[in-house]
């Protein structure tokens, strides 16, 4: 049976998402369209161009994810340590991102998909954030505000540009008609983008599967905020997540698989071999008790 899936954003915590599609392919569902933020992106650029879970698997739960950490040299006669940070109030981020994308580039190229033109039409949407203009992107559809032809857009320039997580990763300079803008995370402003499959008053085309890395909004444990590390850490989080939330709390929270991958951090990217499997099993776990009582 053919469905819709989104997936969240979550870092390396995105590794249980590849256990929600292995059960999902289980189950004999096939996915028409998928959109994802961040972590999720992959994830859904990864089926759009038509990976399975089993081949998701053997390129993504093993690789040294530290390899993708490119850090920018410096002439700077400090140590590397302090030249790093340095580095990030100019350059905007930690990591440069282009082993990153160049990783995603070659992941896409063995299934043939290059750019846009590769997919079906409208088969996979992204979502990004344009710091610049302070506007939501879903991509490719909002490139024509840009000036920017859809067919000739790298597919793994998308996904680099949803997964640039502030301060870890750089922003991606986009250049248009317009000028440059800043791109970052798309879970800065959407982290889970139910609503692009999903509307008010229009009908579906088909059932749409939400699988999200996170509690449901009843079970979600209040922020402890008495410093301002915390502070930042919940302001962050809610910038996140409250939009998606309260979209959550009115629609469809039937047709949401939440994983609770709490324990887990979002940017350890030195997770052991251990933990991945165990991500990836917990993904395909909390997806099988869900889809025993879908009712679609």
């Amino acid at each position: 049976m053919e469905i819709d899936g989104v997936f969240s954003g979550g870092g390396i915590k995105g590794l249980a998402l590849i256990g929600a599609y292995e059960e999902v392919e289980a189950q004999g569902f096939t996915f028409n369209r998928v959109a994802g933020t961040s972590a999720g992106s992959i994830i859904a650029g990864l089926i759009a161009s038509g990976y399975t879970s089993e081949e998701m698997k053997g390129v993504l739960a093993h690789i040294p994810y530290d390899t993708l950490l490119d850090s920018r040299t410096t002439w700077l006669p400090i140590p590397k340590q302090i030249a790093k940070w340095i580095l990030l109030y100019w350059r905007l981020g930690l990591y440069k991102g282009k082993a990153l994308e160049e990783w995603l580039r070659g992941l896409l190229e063995s299934k043939g998909v290059y750019t846009f033109a590769d997919l079906p039409k409208d088969s996979l949407k992204v979502v990004a954030s344009d710091l610049s203009n302070g506007r939501l992107l879903v991509l490719p559809d909002d490139l024509v505000q840009y000036g920017i032809p859809i067919d000739s857009f790298p597919v793994a320039k998308a996904i680099r540009m949803s997964c640039s997580i502030p301060y870890f990763f750089e922003p991606v300079q986009l250049r248009s008609l317009e000028g440059t803008s800043v791109i970052a995370d798309g879970g800065v402003l959407s982290n889970f983008p139910m609503w692009i499959f999903v509307k008010n008053d229009i009908k579906k085309r088909r059932p749409v599967l939400g699988i999200t890395l996170s509690y449901k909004l009843k079970e979600h444990p209040k922020h402890s905020i008495k410093n301002g590390i915390q502070l930042f850490e919940a302001l962050f989080e809610t910038m996140k997540e409250a939009h998606d939330a309260r979209y959550i709390s009115r629609r469809h929270e039937k047709d949401i698989v939440f994983i609770p991958a709490e324990n887990y951090v979002s940017t350890d990217f030195q997770l052991s071999d251990e933990k991945k499997d165990a991500l990836i099993e917990l993904g395909r776990i909390s997806t099988k008790e869900f889809l025993k009582t879908w009712t679609y």
